[in-house]
């Protein structure tokens, strides 16, 4: 093997997170895996993962490796790319996650104007309410709401946004509007279950006293689309983010309720749930990506 396929090899095996399941990618045998991570090793006289039978992790020298590696194969797509690409057009691929209901609002309709431009750029979208693995995934990018544990990953803030809870003028017709938050325990409340946690406790403060109510969900799901729709159907009263309801507030479908008060389902939510792109740990983006960053953001700010 050559520098740049050790490089690639080894990277593969981290993104795989193991010699099967990058073997599986680059259709190699588990044998054949293994003989060329030895071959690796020994060409550059350094252990560069710790293994058992159960799994394979990155030593030191392994790590800076890895890293290096990363900046030297994107150069080099970087550098392939300036030279096979047409004057004046894009193309590669862009991969992108997004929770599923701003996915469908947002998300979707400006990736079909953006492929109406560049229809060279071939793009696989993922839409989730988990926070999905970029690199597992061999994503280029994904859209998140709030604080990210990923210290590894880098982002880039999009817009504002905050929680809010809503509910149709129909159904406040018929239940009534809840005046404080203790009031919710007497509604149909709807919450979202993301990750195996149901966000069903609900944070406020009003006039400098903060309380938690924990609500009884009448109805859960996991997807953020779904519990948007049960909440236009006057089934009961939710927590969203701002942008996933935003256009039905200020279209009358949704009415905001306890506005004054309420901070969202944790501690950290009031001041860190604002959209952002994250991208894997990158020096140099993919041109594709970095271009659609700057249209979305652009195209964004229209609504």
């Amino acid at each position: 093997m050559g520098k740049l396929e050790d490089m690639a090899l080894l990277v593969e095996v981290v993104e795989a997170g193991g010699l099967a399941a990058a073997g599986r990618r680059m259709n190699l045998s588990p044998a054949t895996m293994t003989a060329r991570l030895k071959a690796l090793e020994e060409r550059y006289q350094t252990r560069l993962f710790n293994r058992s039978t159960r799994s394979i992790a990155l030593t030191r020298a392994g790590e800076e490796f890895y890293h290096s590696a990363l900046r030297v194969l994107e150069e080099m797509v970087q550098a392939e790319a300036k030279l096979t690409q047409k004057e004046g057009a894009l193309s590669g691929t862009l991969r992108i996650s997004a929770p599923s209901d701003f996915g469908r609002q947002y998300l979707s309709p400006a990736l079909l104007d953006f492929a109406k431009l560049w229809p060279e750029v071939k793009i696989s979208v993922f839409l989730s309410e988990d926070v999905v693995d970029l690199i597992a995934h061999r994503l280029d990018m994904s859209i998140r709401f709030g604080n990210l544990p990923d210290s590894n990953l880098v982002t880039r803030f999009i817009k504002a946004n905050r929680r809010v809870i809503v509910a149709s003028p129909a159904y406040l017709e018929k239940h009534g509007v809840p005046d404080a938050p203790q009031a919710l325990h007497h509604h149909r409340c709807l919450a979202l279950q993301s990750r195996g946690t149901l966000l069903n406790e609900w944070r406020f403060d009003k006039e400098g006293a903060p309380e938690t109510v924990r609500v009884t969900p009448v109805m859960v799901c996991d997807d953020g689309a779904l519990l948007r729709q049960w909440v236009l159907a006057g089934a009961g009263i939710a927590s969203k983010s701002w942008w996933d309801v935003k256009r039905d507030v200020e279209q009358g479908r949704l009415k905001v309720l306890l506005a004054d008060c309420f901070l969202g389902f944790s501690r950290h939510d009031k001041k860190q749930v604002g959209l952002q792109f994250v991208y894997p740990q990158r020096r140099f983006q993919p041109l594709q990506v970095s271009t659609f960053s700057e249209f979305f953001i652009q195209w964004l700010e229209k609504e």
